[in-house]
């Protein structure tokens, strides 16, 4: 596979451009007058690449409306990264249909998410909510009778105006678990008479999927290194070592062996996509550099980093240690699910303009490289303002 940064100058630029038809057709048959047949070929790989180039332009079109969205839409407040921290809704039934209730919520400021756990059957609070914060998060305490809470619809209300998730866990006396994630387009959910361990692991691994595809900032680091590497063999090195990196991270931090301060991790992750934006150019420019020669080292270095990013997910919903494991598991499959399918689109993509032979100006091939200097800049300028207090 030839290097995906020479979009526009190998494979891309058409053979065909300004319709000069002996340059176009075989040898000997444009003088024959066989044009509207010796053209023929470039229509049929049109047609062939054609169907798969629309369907992956309309998620291309998807992942880019939401990547400018997390980047040109300024945030309500310094907390921007609490807001996608899950919230965590622990329902424990302590006799039968008595449950105790931990309600935890991720806190924007000095304000906790306005959201409520309803239910659509009877639940009634019977003792007094006690409410106290801790690693910016609000937790609330209170004890909860449903005499009949398996059925009943669960609902987050006000979930559907935010950009986190809930996870929410119901442990019942006969030692059934059931373990859900609400998401803003699906603020509700059945609860179920008895979970399955396939239905678990399935919901773990949705959530892990849904965390890297609408995480701006890791897609852009590995869109960079995708800019970077020049053949198969390189990709795959970078990609695993991405993959290591970052997955040793998760299970150190998710685990409890080591923590990294939100804001600084922040910042420090964006550093990482602007640091990607130098070396881009240095291709352009026909120069090489470390990165160049060796991205998997680069991309080892900082999935170090972007793994306690991923860890934000678990370990900021505070799930009991029981579950750890297999949240720890699944959840990295879902990630592991998401990266591969963004590289092979990235990849789908390049070969799909290759054999369409496009013309390609030379400052949109470069669009990319741009857009992940421009992002990076511009969040690590966001999130050191919000570390330094700048921005309140």
């Amino acid at each position: 596979m030839t290097s995906i940064v020479g979009w526009a100058k190998r494979g891309l630029c058409s053979r065909y451009s300004g319709m000069n038809l002996s340059r176009a057709c075989p040898r000997g048959n444009a003088q024959r007058g066989h044009a509207r047949t010796l053209c023929v070929p470039n229509w049929r790989r049109l047609g062939r690449a054609l169907p798969t180039l629309l369907a992956l332009c309309s998620y291309a079109i998807t992942c880019i409306v939401v990547a400018l969205g997390w980047l040109f839409v300024p945030p309500p407040s310094t907390a921007s990264a609490d807001e996608i921290r899950p919230a965590y809704l622990e329902l424990r039934e302590v006799a039968p249909g008595e449950f105790d209730v931990l309600w935890q919520t991720p806190i924007m400021g000095d304000t906790r998410l306005d959201l409520e756990p309803e239910f659509s059957g009877e639940a009634t609070a019977v003792s007094p909510a006690a409410t106290r914060t801790a690693g910016g998060n609000a937790i609330r305490t209170w004890i909860l009778r449903a005499p009949a809470l398996r059925g009943q619809t669960l609902r987050i209300r006000g979930l559907e105006k935010t950009v986190t998730d809930v996870l929410t866990r119901i442990a019942f006396l006969d030692g059934s678990v059931a373990i859900n994630v609400l998401q803003p387009a699906t603020p509700s959910v059945v609860v179920p008479e008895r979970q399955s361990k396939l239905a678990l692991a399935r919901n773990y691994i949705v959530f892990g999927i849904q965390h890297i595809i609408f995480g701006a900032d890791h897609l852009l680091f590995v869109l960079g290194l995708l800019l970077i590497v020049a053949d198969r063999w390189m990709l795959v090195k970078t990609v695993t070592s991405f993959t290591l990196a970052h997955s040793i991270t998760l299970a150190v931090a998710t685990l409890g062996y080591a923590h990294a301060p939100v804001e600084p991790l922040n910042a420090a992750i964006a550093l990482s996509i602007l640091f990607l934006g130098p070396e881009i150019a240095r291709i352009w420019r026909g120069e090489t550099s470390l990165t160049i020669r060796a991205p998997w080292v680069v991309a080892f270095v900082f999935g170090l980093l972007h793994g306690f990013g991923f860890a934000g997910a678990l370990t900021g919903a505070g799930l009991p240690r029981g579950d750890l494991a297999v949240a720890l598991l699944t959840f990295n499959i879902g990630v592991e699910i998401g990266q591969i399918a963004f590289v092979l689109l990235v990849v789908a993509l390049e070969r799909s303009f290759r054999q369409l032979e496009i013309d390609w100006p030379a400052w949109l091939a470069r669009a990319p490289g741009y857009l992940i200097g421009s992002a990076g800049a511009f969040w690590t300028i966001q999130r050191t303002a919000i570390l330094l207090g700048v921005v309140q």
